[in-house]
């Protein structure tokens, strides 16, 4: 099956999902290489946007995203990664999920979520995007 990488400027969004609960618990990008890398190892590697480069999940933080299995869309041009996760969050925020604000009817966002750890004591400041 053909990717469609030149659809997103030579980048696929890459939706991560528990594959034991089902929580959508991030959205991503990879490249071709990325995408090669996470298959390769059955760790999930994106492309970074901010860093311009391949990172993978947990390389300084420990909290990998082991896959156990790869979805592709009708369009071939986003992903869906169901994953175990290892580690108490993804979020460089310290949640869980990294949509831990719901939208409220008057236009504000509210936590909805318990933070899970505390990312100064995981993250320096150039890490985190």
């Amino acid at each position: 099956m053909e990717l469609r990488f030149d659809k997103g400027g030579g980048l696929l969004p890459v939706i991560i999902q528990d594959a034991g609960t089902s929580e959508v618990l991030m959205l991503g990008f990879m490249n071709s290489e990325a995408f090669e890398e996470t298959r390769r190892t059955g760790e999930v590697v994106f492309f970074s946007r901010t860093r311009n480069r391949l990172w993978k999940k947990g390389e300084q933080s420990g909290h990998i995203l082991k896959l156990r299995e790869m979805r592709i869309d009708c369009d071939s041009d986003a992903l869906l990664l169901r994953v175990d996760p290892l580690g108490p969050g993804v979020c460089h925020e310290g949640y869980r999920s990294c949509f831990f604000r719901r939208f409220e009817a008057d236009g504000s966002a509210m936590i909805v979520e318990e933070r899970k750890f505390d990312p100064a004591s995981v993250y320096s400041q150039e890490t985190k995007q």
